[in-house]
């Protein structure tokens, strides 16, 4: 019995002694029973809705490039009016609301750089809202 024991703290005293040092950490228990609901934008209907637009900014953005300020104002003019994804949420709102105020800004427009300049504020909302969520969209 005695060489059995020894064995045994032999053994895991070996182990112990291979191991680099590093204990794993221990998971904090959830404070509710409830497990966190999924980020919104893994919903595939609300990443469809956020590629829309992307593409409306771009055909915005191209048609700037191109010196046709009736139809960057009708890509604007989406950008401001369109229905919003019921599944955004209230902290990106404001987000959504500057782009939209950029947008108007573009229908509003007077001349290509005065457009260009709320363009690049559209964009700009967009970025933030990517950032804020964790979206890296850097390649």
């Amino acid at each position: 019995m005695k060489l059995h024991a020894a064995l045994v703290v032999f053994f895991v005293v070996g182990v112990a002694g291979c191991s680099d040092g590093e204990q794993p950490a221990a998971e904090a228990p959830m404070e509710t029973s409830e497990a966190p609901a999924p980020a919104v934008w893994h919903n595939e209907s609300f990443v469809a809705h956020m590629h829309e637009h992307a593409e409306v900014l771009d055909d915005l953005n191209f048609a700037l490039a191109d010196g046709n300020l009736a139809e960057a104002k009708e890509s604007a003019d989406w950008l401001a009016t369109h229905d919003t994804d019921t599944d955004i949420q209230a902290d990106w709102m404001p987000h959504l609301y500057r782009m939209r105020t950029e947008a108007e800004a573009v229908v509003a427009a007077a001349d290509i750089d005065t457009a260009q300049a709320a363009a690049m504020r559209i964009t700009a909302q967009c970025q933030e809202c990517h950032a804020a969520v964790g979206i890296n969209t850097q390649m």
